[in-house]
């Protein structure tokens, strides 16, 4: 009778109420993988953290999605949905509280790595989403989740350097902490239950990843393009405030703020993509996207001044960027999400895994690029990976 129930909830279209909560929690949740980003010189000096070590703190965070991504998402597909994205949340507050108290580098990172386990709860609502959105409407809906998770992604930045400017950077993460706790109740109470009609064992579930990654070429193509443009703007991100604060702009976090806010309007590419993706025009919407990354970051590499036309040129980088790897997961995710529901948490969590795997990269190379060669290292590193991004998509069979 449960399965029934399950199944005619399932087949029902999302309402809107749904779709708007579910957005907003992914915007919530995932914000806590970017507060760190802009405040990475406040707290590496605070903590006692070298310049070339600061881009670690934005790393760990990430690789803890990527452990959670392929070990706790997948068990999407035969856990209760509900009960596991309350633990993630609840695991997530923990250590997002840590961080708040923390005054030496091993328990700031420690803490890092956790948030980013813990924060994989994004990807148990996502697909949650989708079981719950009809064929003909799943990239919309997607869409407007993801335009949600992309703004949290956004706003993490400008929101962070608000706070740290007025409370200090601790105030930031006692905040979220609490913030992470009340969504945990709320989900715990409107969210429906989902119950899985699998029932796999862990360990064969962990087994057959291997076996989707090898015979879903979508997934490995899709992956990669996105990992590529995601390390170009964890790059682009993880240094952009340490420039900004630098000698040639002498931007204060109040400032560094209102630029990062800039890239907010980006996000507004992602509810674009879910609808030209519903219509077929997957191929060239992705086309335009990874160009549009490359344009992003081509311009401050041709023009870099200290004068006001410097920082616009900045400005409009930084919201293309944003809008073409908004544009470019929507695309990936809506193919993906197309295969077979009863395989979508696992398909979901190693297209994530791989993706944040090119976002650690590009963070981690980030800190070491800029104090090694500058600026313009930075930008030529980062011109790279979405300049291969489209040259294996070019070999794409239609």
């Amino acid at each position: 009778m449960t399965d029934l129930k399950n199944k005619q909830a399932i087949e029902k279209n999302i309402p809107t109420w749904l779709t708007i909560l579910l957005a907003a929690a992914c915007g919530i949740i995932v914000a806590n993988l970017y507060y760190a980003q802009p405040l990475i010189g406040l707290i590496s000096s605070s903590i006692g953290l070298s310049e070339s070590s600061a881009g670690f703190i934005v790393t760990l965070t990430q690789i803890g999605y990527v452990v959670g991504l392929l070990f706790i998402v997948p068990l999407g597909d035969i856990v209760e949905n509900r009960r596991l994205i309350v633990v993630s949340l609840l695991l997530t507050a923990v250590a997002l509280a840590a961080a708040a108290m923390a005054k030496q580098p091993l328990l700031f990172l420690g803490a890092s790595l956790f948030i980013g386990l813990g924060s994989v709860a994004t990807q148990v609502l996502v697909p949650f989403a989708s079981y719950l959105a009809t064929e003909t409407t799943r990239g919309r809906v997607v869409g407007n989740i993801m335009s949600g998770l992309l703004l949290g992604i956004m706003l993490s930045r400008p929101l962070s350097s608000l706070v740290a400017d007025l409370f200090g950077w601790h105030a930031i993460f006692a905040l979220s902490a609490a913030a992470v706790v009340i969504l945990a109740i709320v989900l715990s109470k409107v969210l429906p239950a989902r119950r899985p009609a699998t029932s796999t064992h862990y360990a064969v579930l962990l087994g057959s990843m291997w076996h989707l990654l090898r015979t879903t070429p979508i997934l490995r193509r899709r992956a990669a393009y996105h990992a590529c443009v995601f390390a170009t703007f964890s790059l682009f991100w993880t240094t952009v405030p340490l420039l900004l604060s630098g000698p040639v702009f002498h931007f204060s976090q109040k400032a560094i703020a209102l630029f990062a806010l800039a890239g907010v309007a980006g996000a507004v590419a992602a509810p674009v993509a879910g609808r030209l993706a519903d219509r077929g025009w997957t191929r060239l919407g992705t086309w335009i996207a990874l160009a549009t990354v490359v344009i992003s970051v081509l311009l401050p590499l041709m023009i870099q001044t200290g004068s006001p036309i410097g920082i616009a040129v900045l400005v409009i980088s930084a919201i293309l960027l944003d809008a073409g790897v908004s544009a470019n997961l929507v695309f990936g995710q809506r193919a993906i999400f197309s295969l077979g529901p009863e395989i979508r948490s696992r398909l979901n969590g190693l297209f994530m895994a791989l993706f944040f795997f090119g976002g650690a990269i590009g963070s981690a190379i980030g800190g070491w690029a800029y104090a090694s060669g500058g600026w313009s290292t930075v930008l030529w590193i980062g011109i790279a990976f979405p300049v291969a991004a489209m040259l294996y998509f070019a070999t794409e069979k239609q």
